[in-house]
Parts: C-alpha cells; structure tokens; sequence
C-alpha cells in the first residue's frame, strides 16, 4: 500500500502545492508560500472547491482562477508531483514522522486562532500530537547565554514541568535545547518547534526518551530534511509564540531572531511577554520591557508559574526595570491627599522632608529625600558587579539626566556613591 494512502486527498492536495520533497532546486517549481497559499485556499472555498478537487479536475476548476504569481501552470507544475510525495512520505513515516494540515483535527487551534490565513498549511512532526493543543509557557533566548542563565532555565523547566505546565521553544542550542530537556527529564510536557533537521531530531538520541514516553513533539514547517537557514529560523519564532499562552525571553540580544520574534510578538499582542532581569548591559531586555514586556522574577523559587499564564495584555503598562522601581510608586501611594498637588518637575530637586506652607496657605511637602533613598537602594542593585555610566542609569530608571546628576553628586559627596574616570561611571559603596 503506498505510503500516501495513510493521507487524506485534501493533505496530499495540501501538500503537493506548499512543500518540498528533496533539497532545494533551482529548477524546480517553488511551492506556495503560506501567504499564497491562504489566498488560493480561501478563493477555492468561496468558489465552492476543497484542495482535494483539484487533484482529479484541476484544469477546469482553474479556468477561472487569475493571480500573476500563482499561475495556472504553476499550479499545475505542483501538483504532477505525486510520485515525489509518494518517495518522500514513505521515507519520513519509516522514521515515525507524520503530517498534518489545516483541514486535519488535530491541528493546533491556536495557531488557525491566531494566524488565520497565515497559519502554516502543513506541519511535519514526531511524537504525541496531543500536546500541540495543550499550551502552556513558550521560553526563548540566545544561543550565547552565561551559566548563570542557563541555570535559570534549566529551573524554569523544571519547574514547569513540575506543575504540569507544558515548554514550548525552538530546539537550538543555549536557551531552547536547555528548557526543553530539562522538561522532558523532569517528566513534563514539551512541545519544540524546529527550524530544521526535523527528521534527525526525530531519530536522535537526545529526544528518544520523551517521544518514547509520549510527552514530546517535534514540529516543523519545513521540509523535514532542510538545512540550517536563517530565514526559516526567524519564520518560525512566530509559531512558538502562538502555540503557547505566555513567553519568557531569557535573554536577548539586540540583533538575531530572538529579539526579532519577541517585537513581532509585541506588535501582534499574541500572548504575554515577560522578561529575565539581567545585568548583561548589552542585552535586549530592557529595551523589550520598555516596548511592553513585563520583568518576571529573577529568583526563579519565587517565580509563580501559573502567574505568567495570567492574562495580562501587552502594551497597558509600560515598566520600569527590576532594579528602578521609581515609576512604579505612584503618588497616590505614596502621600497623602493633600500633598498630590507638587509639582514633580520641582520638588524633584528640593532638600528634606519638612513641610512649608506659601503665601496662599497652601501646603508644599519636600518628598526627594523619599525619592533620593529610593534611587541609592537602587543604585545597589543596578551596580552590585560592576560600575555603571549615567546613560545606562538613565536607561534602567526613566529618569531624566538632570535630576540623576543632582542626586548621584548628593551620593558622591556622601560616599555613598564611588565616581570612576576614563570613562566616567558609578558604583555603590557597600560599607557591610
């Protein structure tokens, strides 16, 4: 029995028109992009045809069909392939892959919710389908990352996986790999979504144990013997995203496809996005956070699992960074009714905590020494490794230049602060 009888029409179909079956020719017709092949899909259902149709009338469904890049003869080209997808799908079923496409039940809804037509057409994969509908916590990050940072994720898996709380991420060395095995040993549900290799990932040992114990699945959207390819790697960030109910960028760089998937996240408002704090002056992170991510906790053993799963839209607040909590006081909380009426922009810079009363009777309360101590516990966690320059202070507080120059001469003077020359930088003094 041939390999594509185990395929519905309408996969085979699917299949015929969207993917590759052998490396990349030159020669050979390119198969739909997923962009064109929702707006074929979608003309073939407002005209009253499944995929299916055209495998045995395709000239006379086409007669109307008229699109400059999708030509008739391109589609005709796609589907005389049948023998190729038959070689291919009895290769890839011999090493447990399987296919699914947007007609079939067991493909993720998320992805249809969220993508809608540009939903992937087909997705390869191994292991329990199952899990592609669970959800459950995406993880994502550099390739590059400090011990410090793969411990945290290697915790944060398996910790996941403890409370039953699926990883989904994409595979590649560093954050990805790291968060998934740690899931899968501890037990817990995984979920990657790979950019290439699929069918050696399906036969490597390093995932054998999980797709053994049905609480692994590798899927990809390429064809299942693709080599590494940079544009397929961003591709697919969108995927980890929308399969899963939350994020948690570990640490970005500011060029690459992490940052790249984390602000398409962001733009299109998918799921939540929370970052680790870091102390990494050359990562992402809090320009993420300042675009509308959230700071998660930066001990994962306080970290609630369940709390990044709380739907909290993004772009609504706009947080300061772990270590500068100025903005996040609000006035209201701070002091009293009658004291709401200062002028920030003055009482920034003046001295003390006594309140004085003007001309008219009214009350004016000197807060900044509030303010001053607030910045000084700060400036102890912002410079506990190393000194740091008033830009990147500016950074992390959102405050402006003028009022840290007051307060950062205030603390030198104090001895408080330690200023360092060539370049100019600051260090909190730890007296113990």
């Amino acid at each position: 029995m041939s390999a594509t009888n185990n395929l519905s029409p309408t996969a085979q179909a699917t299949l015929l028109l969207t993917s590759h079956f052998s490396k990349v020719n030159k020669q050979s017709e390119k198969p739909l992009t997923n962009i064109e092949w929702g707006r074929f899909a979608l003309w073939l259902k407002e005209n009253g045809f499944t995929p299916s149709d055209l495998l045995n009338d395709a000239s006379n469904i086409l007669q109307k069909w008229q699109d400059n890049k999708i030509t008739q003869e391109r589609i005709n080209s796609l589907l005389q392939r049948g023998h190729c997808l038959a070689l291919a799908v009895e290769k890839w079923q011999r090493a447990g892959l399987w296919v699914i496409t947007r007609a079939d039940p067991a493909y993720p809804k998320r992805l249809k919710s969220r993508l809608r037509n540009n939903a992937p057409a087909v997705l390869f994969g191994c292991g329990n389908k199952e899990i592609l509908n669970l959800g459950g916590i995406a993880v994502v990050g550099s390739r590059k990352v400090g011990s410090s940072d793969l411990d945290y994720t290697k915790q944060l898996g398996i910790k996941a996986a403890k409370n039953d709380v699926t990883i989904i991420s994409g595979g590649a060395r560093g954050v990805d790999e790291t968060v998934m095995l740690a899931a899968m040993n501890e037990g817990g549900n995984v979920v990657g979504v790979l950019a290439n290799s699929l069918l050696q990932a399906a036969t490597s040992n390093k995932w054998r144990k999980g797709l053994i114990d049905g609480n692994v699945v590798l899927v990809s959207t390429f064809y299942p013997e693709a080599g590494f390819n940079v544009g397929n790697a961003m591709a697919r960030n969108r995927y980890i995203y929308c399969l899963s109910d939350a994020t948690v960028v570990v640490h970005s760089a500011m060029k690459g496809g992490t940052i790249s998937g984390a602000k398409e996240n962001i733009k299109n408002n998918w799921v939540p996005l929370w970052v680790k704090p870091t102390e990494d002056n050359l990562a992402a992170n809090s320009f993420l956070v300042k675009e509308g991510a959230h700071w998660c906790e930066v001990s994962v053993e306080q970290l609630d699992i369940f709390d990044l799963l709380k739907a909290q839209p993004l772009n609504t607040r706009k947080e300061t960074d772990q270590y500068g909590r100025l903005l996040s006081l609000q006035q209201n909380d701070l002091f009293p009714a009658e004291v709401r009426e200062f002028s920030a922009s003055s009482s920034w810079k003046v001295e003390g905590n006594v309140a004085t009363e003007n001309e008219t009777g009214t009350k004016k309360y000197n807060v900044s020494t509030d303010f001053y101590q607030i910045f000084i516990s700060e400036m102890s966690e912002i410079t506990i490794e190393n000194p740091v320059s008033i830009d990147d202070i500016i950074k992390w507080t959102n405050l402006n230049k003028s009022q840290i120059s007051i307060w950062l001469k205030k603390a030198v003077e104090k001895g408080v602060v330690q200023k360092f020359l060539r370049p100019v930088r600051y260090q909190f003094v730890n007296k113990g």
